[in-house]
């Protein structure tokens, strides 16, 4: 839908993700007059308060987690806020949101930011309370669902009373510069798509490590694990974008049509081709961190590591392995795309240094930094500087990109900010189509499916490692070494 809303209704507005997202970005947003001056700001939850104890809520929280160069006129963001207790199994509260959310002149965005129980009561209430018409759509944060049956039943739920192109279902990780730049980097550049196949890639590896343990999401992890937590959603998009096929156009429709004949073209895994692994106590960063039990307080056979060996059954990937790889209590805290291209055909250098058995020539590696830092790294091979009377020597030298350094001066974004602002004005490339979120729920269903019937359980690896030895061992039976 083209309307640009004037009205934003935030569920959850009291949770952590509010607090340390949501209104950090919307007030940067505002800070930069990107909000249509006329945009307010709604936010319920079930905390009593009234719009001035949100306001308050508000600054408290952009004064710990915005930067102070990003606020901007605080006040001036803070007059768009007001707030509506809910309680979202009790419909007759809707009556009274409808009745602070006014008549948008418009249209409304709604975020919603609760747990998935409550999803069906919230879709009903919205209906009941005349929230659901032509002019509004909806944003849908994660966890949408625990497998694909309950993913049906949510998105069955929503479609109800919203049609797919009015459905934003949010994957922070779509909102993240680098992200974004994977496409730029494929596809405006000549250089990188004719070798972007099978005949030039040897392997792919996408990591996700992180070096935080539960942080307060106790409930929440032990039932999910590292497999739905990371892999289903945030891993698969960042898949789907290495390897889809270019589309006709950055187009919503284009883009997400690419991204679901990769999910679709995903082969079932294995026995033998997924690790998994919990950890026990260690040190990060010289700091003594418990175990995973210690911490969930109960014994557990949760995973919170898990590599995988991919393969994409398709003409351009065929024979190409994807290794997936994802854990909390790791050494350091990252997100990266490793493309490693096949050793050259023939070497002209492999006889130049005569009985020092030749000068060897390594693959080109290309590394896209997601998070901490935004940057991309090509490798090359070049001769070191000499007069050679030893023979030709090379060497692998980086080729660096930083993008804060090619960009200076630039904002360096939350990824909500381009979330947000995409939701309140109806662009719907960066966000999941259902299509994509049921074939992702379907691989990860076979994957523990199949853990299930094999009995398999995690196995322990200490806190700051790189996880269970068999995870090293997943990769080096095919001659790859992690990238560390």
């Amino acid at each position: 839908m083209s309307f640009i809303a004037d009205r934003l209704l935030l569920f959850g507005a009291t949770g952590d993700l509010s607090k340390r997202m949501l209104l950090p970005s919307l007030c940067a947003l505002d800070a930069d007059h990107l909000l249509d001056p006329k945009l307010e700001i709604v936010g319920t939850a079930r905390s009593e308060m009234d719009d001035q104890g949100f306001r308050n809520f508000a600054r408290e929280a952009l004064e710990k987690f915005l930067p102070a160069d990003r606020r901007g006129s605080v006040a001036t963001f803070l007059n768009r806020l007001s707030y509506q207790p809910l309680d979202a199994t009790q419909e007759d509260g809707f009556g009274k949101l409808a009745g602070k959310v006014g008549t948008p002149q418009q249209g409304l965005a709604i975020f919603l930011s609760t747990a998935p129980s409550l999803f069906e009561p919230t879709i009903r209430g919205l209906e009941r309370a005349s929230l659901t018409g032509d002019t509004v759509r909806i944003g849908l944060e994660k966890p949408l669902g625990t497998d694909l049956a309950s993913s049906r039943i949510i998105n069955d739920a929503v479609a109800s009373a919203f049609p797919e192109d009015r459905i934003f279902r949010i994957d922070h990780y779509l909102g993240k510069e680098t992200v974004q730049n994977l496409l730029a980097l494929r596809f405006a550049n000549i250089l990188f798509e004719p070798l972007w196949n099978s005949a030039h890639i040897d392997h792919v590896q996408i990591t996700v490590a992180e070096t935080v343990g539960l942080e307060g999401r106790v409930g929440f992890y032990d039932d999910a694990g590292a497999l739905r937590d990371m892999v289903q959603n945030h891993m698969l998009q960042l898949l789907s974008l290495v390897a889809m096929e270019p589309p006709s156009s950055f187009d919503a429709t284009a883009v997400r049509d690419e991204k679901v004949k990769v999910l679709r073209s995903l082969r079932k895994v294995a026995a033998g081709e997924t690790v998994t692994g919990q950890y026990r106590a260690g040190a990060i960063a010289g700091a003594a961190v418990p175990g995973y039990d210690d911490e969930l307080g109960k014994d557990s056979e949760t995973e919170t590591f898990v590599a995988i060996k991919a393969h994409i059954d398709n003409w351009r990937w065929k024979g190409v392995p994807f290794y997936l790889r994802t854990g909390k209590r790791l050494p350091k805290r990252t997100t990266e795309i490793i493309v490693q291209f096949r050793p050259v055909p023939h070497s002209i250098f492999a006889g130049a240094n005569g009985s020092n058995g030749g000068a060897k020539a390594e693959p080109n590696r290309l590394v896209i930094g997601v998070q901490p830092d935004e940057d991309i790294s090509l490798t090359l091979m070049a001769k070191v500087p000499g007069l050679d009377r030893g023979g030709i020597r090379l060497r692998s030298i980086p080729l660096d990109i930083a993008m804060r350094n090619a960009f200076a001066g630039v904002h360096r974004r939350i990824a909500y900010e381009r979330l947000l602002l995409d939701l309140i004005e109806g662009q719907q490339t960066l966000f999941v189509r259902r299509d994509e979120v049921e074939a992702q729920w379907e691989w990860i269903d076979a994957i523990r499916a199949s853990w299930a019937d094999s009995g398999l359980t995690p196995k322990s690896y200490t806190a700051g490692s790189w996880g269970p030895s068999a995870a090293i061992a997943l990769a080096e039976r095919d001659g790859v070494t992690w990238h560390e």
